[in-house]
């Protein structure tokens, strides 16, 4: 074979190779995309179903609506945000006697800090000084 014949060959070769990664790597940030948005998708939805059991304007169908939502996080989220959903879960639940408006803070903060970091916010958070805090209307709800 001629240097002509070979060297056509290698330049052939590498357009297709870089073509297809090219496409590969295309591909792969899509489907990253794709899946951080499906994330956003059930943050936003828990998020919401937080206004459900909130103290002071807590409805039978918003625990509804914070349990779907919270079962639903058990699909798309890593499990650091799993283990603070957890606990937070524990904290707020109606049989626990020991209730603490500090540690409910906290635990929450906890887990706001864990989706964001999750969702790669920029810039990151500081993880000592990270506080969230949930506003309620003051509307009370319909009685039930």
């Amino acid at each position: 074979m001629s240097a002509e014949v070979i060297t056509a060959l290698i330049t052939a070769c590498g357009g297709i190779l870089l073509t297809g990664a090219t496409y590969w790597f295309t591909k792969q940030k899509e489907r990253e995309a794709d899946w951080r948005k499906e994330k956003l998708e059930h943050y936003k939805e828990f998020v919401a179903s937080l206004s459900g059991v909130i103290s002071g304007e807590t409805t039978t169908e918003g625990h509804r609506v914070f349990a779907r939502a919270c079962n639903k996080l058990n699909l798309v989220a890593p499990q650091p945000v799993i283990e603070a959903l957890r606990e937070f879960q524990q904290e707020i639940k109606i049989s626990n006697p020991d209730k603490s408006q500090d540690r409910h803070d906290k635990l929450m903060s906890h887990l706001f800090y864990q989706i964001r970091k999750d969702l790669d916010i920029s810039p990151t958070d500081d993880i000592k000084t990270f506080q969230v805090g949930l506003w309620a209307s003051g509307v009370k709800p319909p009685k039930n």
